[in-house]
C-alpha cells in the first residue's frame, strides 16, 4: 500500500483547502482521493454555465481565516480559480477513486479505494460533502415516470411542457427561473412561505411570479406520484391531483451517514456526525470537513474547516 501523511477523501471546496493547507503547513505526503473523472463535481456537474457561486450564504458573511478565499463569481470563473490553485500548490489529486471503507490499524489508517487497500495514512479528512446524495422523498418513484422525475438541476431546458419543481430553497428558486422562459412552472412548497431563498434568488423569484412565469402551490405536500399517458400524475395530501410532464426534486443534500457510520464515526441525537470544535471525530486522526461537519454553510466555510483541521493536526499530533 502506498503511504501517505494525510489522506483526503473528496476533491471538492472543501478537500481542495485541506490540500493547499496541508502543504503549507509541510504535512506531506498528502493524497487527494475524488470518486468523481473531476474535481469540485457538485459544482461541476450541477451547476448551469454562469450560475452564480456564492460566498455569502443566506445572507451571513463569513470571514476567510485559512489561505483560500474569493468573492461570488460565476461556475466558471470559480473552477478555473479551483484549477490555478491545484496547479499551484501541485496537489495530489486522484480522481476516479472511491474511497469504499477507512479501517484502523496499528500503522494508521487503512483506506480502501476501488474495493481494494491500496493507502495507509496518518490522519484523514473527509471532506465528500452532502450534495452528491440529493434528498429523495418518502414515497416511492414509479419506474413507469423515472425518466420525468428528477433530482438534480437542469443544465438544458426542456423545449416546454408542465413541469413541477419540489422544494423552498435556492436550488428550486433558481431552477425553476431557469425553466419558466420555455415552460410553465409551478413550484410546490410544504410551507406557507419561503425563508431559505437569498434575496438575489428572491427577487428574481418575485418577478417570475408578478409577471404569470411561475405559480406558486403554497403549503401543499405530495403524497404520491403515478404515471399518466406518459405524463407525471402528482397527489398532494390537500386533495388535489394535477398532472405534469416533468417533476424536479430540489430537496437540498443529505449527509452521507451510511458510509460514516460504516467506518464508526459516531452521531448526536440529532443524527448528525459528532464532532469537536476543531472537527475531529471520535476516531482519532479522522476530521470532517466543510457541509458534513457545519451544517447550512457556505464555501467559504468549508475553507475555514479545512485550516481550522490543518492547525489542530499540527498543534495536537505534529509538535
Amino acid at each position: 500500500m502506498e503511504r501517505a501523511k494525510l489522506a483526503i477523501v473528496g476533491a471538492g471546496p472543501a478537500g481542495i483547502a485541506a490540500g493547499i493547507e496541508a502543504k503549507v503547513a509541510g504535512i506531506e505526503p498528502a493524497v487527494i482521493l475524488e470518486k468523481a473523472e473531476h474535481i469540485c463535481d457538485t459544482i461541476e456537474r450541477l451547476y448551469r454555465p454562469g450560475k452564480r457561486v456564492d460566498a455569502v450564504y443566506r445572507g451571513v458573511e463569513v470571514a476567510p481565516i485559512g489561505i483560500c478565499k474569493f468573492e461570488t463569481e460565476s461556475k466558471e470563473e470559480f473552477l478555473e480559480r479551483i484549477k490555478k490553485w491545484v496547479e499551484e500548490y501541485k496537489l495530489d489529486i486522484r480522481l476516479k477513486s472511491e474511497v469504499n471503507y477507512i479501517r484502523r490499524v496499528e500503522e494508521g489508517y487503512e483506506i480502501t479505494v476501488n474495493n481494494e487497500p491500496k493507502f495507509l495514512a496518518d490522519f484523514v479528512i473527509i471532506a465528500i460533502g452532502i450534495f452528491g446524495q440529493p434528498k429523495k422523498p418518502d414515497y416511492p418513484i414509479p419506474k413507469e415516470v423515472r425518466d420525468k422525475v428528477f433530482f438534480e438541476p437542469p443544465n438544458v431546458c426542456p423545449a416546454g411542457g408542465k413541469v413541477l419543481v419540489v422544494g423552498g430553497g435556492d436550488t428550486a428558486a433558481e431552477v425553476a427561473a431557469f425553466l419558466c422562459p420555455k415552460c410553465e412552472v409551478y413550484i410546490s412548497y410544504r410551507r406557507p412561505q419561503f425563508f431559505r431563498i437569498n434575496p438575489v434568488n428572491m427577487k428574481i423569484l418575485e418577478e417570475k411570479v408578478k409577471e404569470g412565469k411561475i405559480k406558486l402551490l403554497m403549503n401543499t405536500d405530495i403524497e404520491k406520484l403515478e404515471a399518466e399517458n406518459d405524463r407525471v400524475k402528482v397527489y398532494y395530501k390537500d386533495g388535489k391531483i394535477d398532472t405534469y410532464d416533468f417533476v424536479y426534486y430540489c430537496l437540498g443534500g443529505s449527509t452521507p451517514k451510511g458510509f460514516l457510520k460504516y467506518i464508526g464515526v459516531e452521531f448526536d441525537l440529532e443524527d448528525r456526525p459528532k464532532v469537536d470544535d476543531y472537527f475531529e471525530t471520535n476516531l482519532p486522526g479522522v476530521f470532517l470537513a466543510g457541509d458534513i461537519a457545519v451544517p447550512k454553510g457556505s464555501i467559504q466555510l468549508a475553507f475555514n474547516t479545512a485550516h481550522i483541521i490543518i492547525s489542530r493536526i499540527k498543534e495536537k499530533y505534529l509538535k
